[in-house]
């Protein structure tokens, strides 16, 4: 089949924004080159085949696309589908809402409100692969007792008996809906970790799945195993009805019979499939991916890292898992990643956890050092973030300064959460991201390359502070009179240097 191309000549002052979430800390693009294949490139966190600019010009196609700019060009490749291709809308803004109205259209409809009011709580960095009972139950009274809010809390990675058998280890949970139960009383809803993958190891459940035909098929017809984080397994064929009824009536029972909440759903991840696996819908790896995510639909509390496409629909899409660093891979990416999620239509953003959720940072690792002021900045930088998580105690790696300020930033989110589910509900109805980019709120500035601050909506600014020792931060402070959470007042536009304290989070409402 012949290749689709499009080639577009770069506008003088011209930046785009699309493609990969992780190629937020590249952007916006146009002044320097760059390549992204999202056909034959395993990524992952979320990806859209949308690319638009500040002048009013959008790309976008239904299928995987191929892209690169270089001397001035954009260049765009697909094997499959064809380009929409479309100018002269405006702004940033205009051609967000121009690009989401036709392709990706907001649902009405947000996940969980509490994901927006209240922290959540992970157990992964603290717990592993060990969660239990009385570990969950310990963590969730500790939130409490250190003066942090309740929230969503969720039981990850081996609660379970067996990747695809959906039931609590019994020697882990003896008693799951007594755990349930107390963690509504104590005001948590809870959510568990599942995944797409089948282990053959559990004979039964895997004859009984393979016999019904629920799992992928390989280019032999065989039933495929993978190789994943957790070694090797099938696959459920998420575009076979009847294998996502089985996998949902599995999800069922754990809402029903222990008064589980909500679900984290992991993996799905493109690199996991082949182009020529076999299943009930013939699908690209990106396909499969699309068909995974929209499992989340029916479950107001979801949460995704791998997504392809499903913009625009009510599914909480987290920052792939960080590290515990300063720099590009951890904290520094945090602002440009989370705001090319928005513009890429994924309002419901989550940062990853609080100080980094890249288990290889502590499993195994002698010589890790947890940096306390590098996990207050994370704490501050989330903090009015559409959600913000926590993971690794903070009462546990914190003395009582730092830890003092990362409770103040979970208290300042919840203080902020009607604004913040005000603005969920104005993004389910019009697809606008919740933290916008200086350019998306103020065209006519020249702020395509701010990339360490956001608006939230349109009226507070937040500016984190980002490097290690730092007690100053440079503000560019849009047109307006700009009222500080310090009590000070600056009229823009300007750019000025602010105290930022280990204890501040600079952010400035316009008046």
């Amino acid at each position: 089949m012949d290749k689709k191309k499009l080639e577009i000549d770069r506008l003088e002052g011209e930046y785009w924004w699309g493609g990969d979430i992780d190629d937020g800390i590249r952007m916006p693009f146009g002044e320097f080159d760059h390549a992204r294949d999202l056909i034959s490139e395993g990524r992952g966190n979320q990806a859209v085949p949308l690319l638009l600019s500040n002048k009013g010009r959008y790309v976008w196609s239904e299928e995987p696309i191929r892209f690169v700019f270089a001397d001035g060009r954009l260049s765009l490749e697909s094997e499959t589908g064809q380009f929409v291709y479309r100018e002269g809308k405006g702004s940033l803004r205009d051609t967000f809402l121009a690009a989401s109205s036709a392709h990706f259209p907001a649902s009405g409809s947000i996940p969980e409100e509490l994901f927006f009011t209240m922290p959540q709580y992970n157990l992964w960095i603290e717990l592993q692969y060990e969660p239990t009972q009385e570990k969950t139950l310990a963590y969730a009274e500790a939130v409490l007792a250190n003066g942090m809010p309740p929230g969503v809390i969720m039981i990850d990675d081996n609660w379970m008996e067996d990747y695809g058998v959906w039931k609590f280890r019994a020697d882990r949970f003896p008693d799951p809906k007594a755990m349930t139960d107390r963690l509504h009383e104590l005001g948590f809803k809870a959510m568990l970790w599942t995944c797409p993958f089948v282990s053959p190891d559990n004979a039964a459940n895997f004859r009984r799945l393979e016999r019904e035909g629920y799992l992928l098929k390989d280019e032999s017809g065989e039933t495929a195993i993978r190789r994943w984080w957790n070694g090797y397994s099938a696959v459920l064929d998420c575009t076979n009805e009847a294998a996502v009824a089985w996998y949902e009536g599995e999800l069922r029972l754990l809402m029903d019979d222990y008064g589980i909440d909500g679900f984290k759903f992991d993996a799905g991840d493109p690199q996991f499939y082949r182009m020529s696996d076999q299943s009930a819908v013939t699908r690209h790896p990106n396909g499969h991916c699309e068909a995974w995510a929209k499992v989340g639909l029916n479950y107001p509390l979801n949460e995704y890292r791998a997504c392809w496409k499903n913009a625009g629909q009510p599914l909480v899409q987290r920052l792939a898992d960080k590290n515990h660093s300063w720099q590009l891979d951890g904290l520094a990416s945090l602002i440009p990643n989370g705001l090319a999620q928005g513009l890429a239509g994924y309002a419901f953003t989550c940062p990853d956890m609080i100080g980094g959720g890249q288990i290889g940072d502590v499993e195994n690792n002698s010589d890790f050092k947890l940096d306390q002021e590098l996990f207050v900045r994370y704490a501050q930088c989330s903090a009015l973030f559409p959600m913000m998580q926590f993971s690794t105690a903070p009462w546990r790696v914190l003395d009582e300064e730092h830890l003092t300020c990362c409770v103040e930033a979970a208290k300042l989110h919840e203080s902020f959460g009607r604004t913040i589910l005000d603005l969920a509900r104005h993004a389910a109805e019009t697809g606008e991201p919740i933290i916008r980019h200086l350019a998306y709120v103020f065209p006519e500035g020249g702020y395509e390359r701010v990339r360490d601050q956001f608006m939230l909506g349109d009226r507070i600014l937040v500016a984190p502070v980002l490097e290690k020792g730092a007690r100053v931060r440079t503000v560019a402070f849009p047109p307006g009179t700009w009222q500080g959470d310090d009590g000070s007042s600056v009229v823009g536009p300007c750019s000025r240097q602010v105290e930022a304290p280990l204890s501040r989070l600079p952010w400035y409402r316009l008046t």
